[in-house]
């Protein structure tokens, strides 16, 4: 036998490559087949049409408006997936990644796919796809729950009001941007409970904090640019006369929010990437 009939006898040809599709299969797999994964996207939508359906039936109660108008409405519609979405939605994302480390899947995983790229990135798609799927059923679950409580006041709000569908998916584009943010700080940290402690604090302390913080404009203007004020203008009836934003008066528009929440997301991401690809497992 000579030299290169040895060679192809002893040749192990390379695997073929994993496509980025196969990576999102195997990602969406994990999230809907996990009971943990999957009871933190139902429980967006119960809390969410919970709440909006609790507040509906104590209208009579809370004082109501002269007359209906988009944004009261939204306030009692929104409430619930935003309050509680953005928290079940961070800490959805920590367990995502945390989780494989803790259970220490995550070893297979990057056999499977070695060069670690597609990873991060594939569970951040079918994250913020199916966070943003749950929140956007609660929001016009909980649209269309309390429209007949609405009504009986005359306070009814349909969705054709201008800015009502924009409030609407704005505040589901939120829940998966929360969603976003707790994968990245959870590849950061690789740790469960340090983890979901870091959502916390960013996302419902920092704000309290700051609002307690002796007065300046430097506090106040770091107060208007966190997570939660930004989900807040997300879901608000947007005005088109006013300014972007002006920290003077303390507004920022729904445009504003929207990118104040794509900053604060993606800078976790990014970080919790580097991290990612130069740790090892």
């Amino acid at each position: 036998m000579n030299s290169r009939e040895k060679q192809r006898t002893t040749y192990i040809p390379q695997p073929d490559g994993v496509s980025f599709a196969g990576v999102l299969r195997s990602e969406f797999i994990k999230i809907t087949s996990l009971r943990s994964t999957a009871g933190l996207l139902l429980a967006i939508v119960v809390f969410g049409v919970g709440v909006s359906m609790a507040l509906g039936l104590t209208l009579q109660d809370a004082g109501l408006p002269v007359a209906g108008s988009p944004a009261f409405m939204l306030d009692q519609v929104t409430i619930g997936t935003v309050l509680f979405g953005q928290l079940i939605a961070g800490i959805l994302g920590v367990l995502l990644i945390t989780g494989e480390y803790s259970s220490g899947t995550i070893q297979p995983t990057l056999i499977a796919v070695p060069s670690r790229l597609p990873v991060l990135p594939a569970k951040a798609v079918v994250l913020f796809s199916t966070s943003t799927a749950a929140a956007l059923i609660a929001l016009v679950g909980s649209w269309a729950v309390t429209y007949p409580m609405f009504a009986v006041f005359g306070l009814e709000i349909g969705l054709e009001a201008p800015g009502v569908v924009l409030a609407l998916v704005g505040g589901a584009v939120y829940i998966g941007l929360s969603a976003f943010l707790g994968l990245g700080i959870g590849a950061m940290l690789r740790s469960v409970a340090a983890g979901i402690v870091t959502v916390i604090s960013v996302i419902l302390l920092l704000p309290i904090v700051l609002s307690v913080l002796p007065a300046s404009q430097l506090v106040r203007n770091f107060h208007l640019l966190t997570m939660s004020k930004a989900g807040d203008a997300m879901t608000s009836v947007a005005d088109t006369g006013g300014l972007f934003v002006d920290l003077t008066h303390g507004y920022i528009s729904t445009g504003a929010g929207w990118m104040i929440a794509v900053v604060w997301a993606s800078a976790f991401l990014v970080i919790g990437a580097v991290l990612f690809r130069r740790r090892d497992a």
